[in-house]
């Protein structure tokens, strides 16, 4: 049986320079395959096009043997609201539209060792040459109203702690979740710091990353004795586009699980009860006018155990942008 193709998906973006590094990274992907993944394209649940819908729509025009298997892979860093619940709701609804057609979930991209060294080259570019052992470091990433996936930035930001040399790393988040940047920056500044790199945990451009760096220079006009500094995104780098064919080859090989234990639409965790069991439904996206029929309505949206099943491994039938010296 001849290989599925692969399906890159993405959150979306009002950021013009976010959905041109996403396009352009769905083609470096592409031409790292090629003859070895028929087909290989991209697509938004929201704010930017192309949708998936016309991504998976290429993909069955694209005639791979008959096949009418995919793997998607979800371009997201956690396992959050987005890789859980809105992902799988937009492929469920492409297959309604779509009889016959299948497919097989990715993991999220993160944490992974891979991203953790991406991570450490963006944060040693921004310090140029300056030892990390005088450096505090802060994470900064998309806040979550899911509590596992806000849990899963401590996670990465001790990883990358961890046997580093830095002298500290604190984890914020720009939107949804606190701390807030300012006030994990004050939080390094109260534990001694003097140098620090906010590094974005963030893949491409957009509206999130640019706020980090708008926050991060608003705290270092205030604390003109300190030195600040903003690293680059992880961008559309080989490390990634290595990453995103191994979570393709574990989707088709592998055991894929997310998190179940702590995952908030399955445990009654403190003040997120209200959302075990919850329907999940697939975004409004602006391509979606032009796709939209009667049964759209009712079969296209999974409910909490169905995002969790889509994420095993049998079959579901259903840029770097520079561093920033802000001191």
């Amino acid at each position: 049986m001849s290989s599925p193709p692969l399906l890159l998906v993405g959150h979306g973006t009002r950021s013009d320079a976010g959905v041109a590094e996403f396009t352009r990274f769905v083609g470096q992907v592409r031409a790292r395959t090629r003859g070895r993944i028929p087909a290989v394209d991209g697509g938004f649940i929201e704010l930017a096009r192309p949708s998936v819908a016309d991504a998976v729509a290429r993909l069955a025009a694209h005639g791979t043997g008959g096949s009418r298997r995919i793997v998607a892979v979800p371009l997201v860093l956690t396992a959050a609201g987005h890789g859980k619940g809105d992902i799988p709701a937009a492929l469920a609804r492409e297959l309604v539209r779509r009889p016959g057609l299948s497919y097989r979930y990715g993991r999220p991209l993160g944490p992974h060792p891979v991203l953790q060294d991406v991570l450490a080259g963006r944060i040693d570019g921004a310090l140029a040459g300056a030892p990390r052992r005088d450096t505090h470091v802060v994470l900064a990433a998309r806040g979550s109203t899911d509590p596992d996936a806000n849990a899963e930035i401590a996670k990465v930001a001790r990883l990358l702690w961890e046997g580093r040399g830095y002298a500290g790393a604190e984890f914020c988040f720009i939107s949804l979740a606190e701390p807030s940047v300012p006030a994990a920056l004050h939080r390094a500044v109260l534990l001694g710091a003097r140098r620090i790199v906010v590094a974005p945990y963030f893949l491409f451009p957009g509206v999130l990353p640019d706020r980090v760096v708008t926050q991060s220079r608003e705290f270092a006009a205030a604390h003109r004795d300190l030195e600040i500094t903003v690293a680059g995104l992880i961008g559309g780098c080989d490390e990634l586009a290595g990453l995103v064919l191994e979570r393709y080859d574990e989707a088709l090989g592998g055991d894929i699980r997310m998190n179940c234990d702590t995952c908030a639409y399955r445990v009654a965790l403190p003040g997120f009860t209200d959302k075990v069991g919850r329907p999940q439904v697939p975004h409004y996206h602006p391509d979606d006018d032009g796709h939209r029929h009667a049964a759209d309505s009712h079969a296209a949206g999974p409910d909490a155990r169905q995002h969790h099943a889509a994420n095993m491994s049998d079959e579901h039938s259903h840029e770097h942008a520079a561093h920033e010296v802000l001191s």
